[in-house]
């Protein structure tokens, strides 16, 4: 069965290096060490790349939509064309999907893998579960939230404070840890992939 890994974003060139495209920044990267090769697929609305991880068919989306939208691009992935997929069809092809998104939640520098939860209030995550009628897929959250000197989360407070932190671009330093942790999220990945979520899950921890 196809899997299909997503990284959340938002198009064009003033959100590039921004904390809000760290989905799509870590997905990216990941095409990267692999080789893959990007193409424009207009019916999608998204940055499509079909490789192969192991022996299995793999397609990597970067929505072109901004993040309220993501899951415009993801729908028609997991429903047929001729006719609307059943909520059960749809739950089968989404528990072979991984979005990768930035999380408020964790702090920068740390990652987490989980399956089946809410949105926990992301516009992206939002978008996809509309969209594919199910919360049955896996996730990469990848913690963007600053720490103290003590290393406890200092998550921003106040809409206001929010929007200008998560869409600050992300500083030289800031950019070595996080492709330092790319290395880890692209091992879970592969080995979601290979060996399934629950080794993914365990070995990411």
């Amino acid at each position: 069965m196809l899997y299909i890994i997503v990284g959340l974003g938002n198009p064009g060139e003033e959100y590039e290096g921004t904390r809000h495209n760290t989905g799509r920044m870590l997905l990216e990267w990941f095409g990267k060490s692999i080789g893959a090769e990007w193409k424009a697929d207009k019916k999608l609305n998204a940055q499509v790349s079909k490789v192969k991880v192991g022996k299995s068919p793999v397609t990597l989306i970067l929505p072109d939509t901004f993040m309220n939208k993501s899951g415009n691009s993801i729908k028609q992935l997991v429903t047929s064309s001729k006719a609307p997929a059943s909520a059960k069809a749809m739950a089968g092809k989404t528990e072979k999907t991984i979005v990768i998104y930035d999380d408020l939640d964790l702090p920068f520098g740390s990652a987490r893998i989980s399956f089946n939860k809410s949105s926990g209030g992301h516009k992206g995550l939002e978008s996809i579960i509309k969209a594919v009628k199910t919360e049955k897929f896996a996730r990469i959250r990848v913690g963007i939230s600053p720490t103290s000197p003590t290393g406890k989360i200092r998550k921003p407070q106040g809409e206001e404070k929010v929007m200008k932190h998560i869409l600050g671009e992300f500083k030289p330093d800031e950019i070595s840890v996080l492709k330092k942790l790319s290395k880890k999220v692209n091992l879970a990945i592969e080995t979601f992939v290979t060996s399934g979520l629950e080794r993914a899950m365990t070995g990411f921890d």
